[in-house]
């Protein structure tokens, strides 16, 4: 077999298409700008604004597609704003360089809504926010539903069921008995890395 790969099979050598490292190009255009992927883009892509646009574009949406169940509402809205935006861009009512600045802009909101968004100051953590967010910017309810996860939860109570009873119990008594809220919250509450 090695013997018909290496008499059929002929390669050359890789070349390096660019230099984004480790980043993403979301994160290139946050730490760098978006001017930035007129050096690290292909040139065939480079070529072609529609091409950038739309790379842009679906790098985005895939960022907001992966951290939507860590806060629904947040990114719910940061999908709406990509839309208008790709919807504007189609219809040409924008100029290329504008859409680009604005591109950054909400590249930059949704890699690090805290650097963005306008949070009191008591919402300083990602799960604060998103308890925040998600519980129509109540900083009060927020910080105690924060407060009885912290108090109630135990070690490895993901998938458990007793665990998870009460910390649900422990949260429905913050959001006054609401069990469709109490819910969404529970949800939103485990797909949070630092509980």
């Amino acid at each position: 077999m090695r013997h018909l790969l290496d008499t059929y099979i002929k390669a050359d050598e890789s070349k390096k298409l660019s230099a984004f490292d480790d980043m993403t190009l979301v994160q290139l255009i946050v730490e760098q700008g978006p001017y930035a992927l007129e050096r690290e883009l292909p040139e065939e892509i480079r070529r072609n604004q529609d091409a950038v646009a739309e790379t842009i574009e679906n790098n985005i949406r895939r960022l907001i597609i992966d951290e939507m169940a860590v806060n629904p509402k947040y990114f719910e809205k940061m999908s709406e704003l990509l839309q208008a935006l790709i919807k504007e861009r189609r219809a040409q009512s924008v100029h290329y360089t504008e859409y680009l600045q604005r591109i950054a802009n909400l590249a930059k909101q949704v890699q690090a809504p805290e650097t963005v968004a306008q949070y009191p100051a008591a919402i300083r953590t990602r799960a604060l926010r998103a308890l925040y967010d998600n519980l129509g910017q109540d900083e009060a309810t927020a910080v105690e539903a924060d407060r009885a996860v912290r108090e109630t939860k135990k070690e490895a109570w993901r998938g458990n069921r007793f665990k998870e009873r009460e910390m649900r119990a422990a949260s429905k008594v913050v959001l006054d008995g609401n069990e469709e809220l109490t819910n969404w919250i529970f949800e939103i509450v485990k797909e949070q890395r630092e509980y």
